[in-house]
């Protein structure tokens, strides 16, 4: 018996290795019909359009950005997210787990110059966009506050941010709250 599955394993393992090499057959290109059929009339996804998720625009390294919100630690921030994007934030406990060396930084203004950040004032600013060491798109949300608003000018870079608070024009708090935001455009690429 041995001897005989000695000579039968070889070609065996050749006739699987031909079959793993062998081109696989094409996807289908029309969805199964059960998929189409329950999705209610008139869904987006009815025709096989994808969903839209609006991008937010911040800066990095003093330049614009655009990234997405698609989750949060917070239950009041995604709900904030998700009333000021019109699409749904999230809410993630489990994200606050994440050990602070995987996550980068996004600066969030909450007086000075108006804008469309999250709170009303300028747009967010990001440290790490991708292409950098540290980039990943869990960030810790971080708080700026200037001390005398007459003061405030738009800072569009961490090294600005950073020098106000140097500077003793702002102050910077971090906030116990972790959200998913990817860049889908930043200096030097896009998706």
């Amino acid at each position: 018996m041995v001897l005989h599955m000695r000579t039968i394993l070889p070609g065996l393992a050749a006739a699987l290795l031909l079959a793993a090499c062998a081109p696989a057959a094409p996807a289908p290109t029309e969805p199964a019909p059960a998929a189409t059929e329950a999705m209610p009339e008139g869904s987006p996804m009815e025709m096989g359009e994808a969903p839209s998720v609006p991008a937010g625009m911040a800066y990095a390294e003093g330049m614009e950005i655009r990234f997405l919100h698609t989750e949060a630690s917070d239950p009041e921030i995604a709900q904030m997210l998700t009333d000021m994007m019109s699409s749904p934030v999230l809410h993630v406990p489990s994200l606050g787990d994440v050990p602070e060396t995987a996550r980068a930084r996004v600066y969030v203004f909450t007086n000075g110059v108006e804008g469309t950040g999250p709170l009303g004032f300028q747009p967010d600013v990001f440290d790490n966009p991708p292409g950098t060491e540290g980039y990943s798109p869990l960030r810790t949300l971080h708080t700026v506050t200037w001390g005398d608003e007459s003061q405030a000018t738009e800072l569009k870079s961490v090294a600005d941010v950073l020098q106000a608070e140097q500077d003793g024009l702002v102050t910077i708090e971090a906030q116990p709250v972790v959200i998913n935001m990817p860049f889908l455009s930043w200096p030097g690429g896009e998706r």
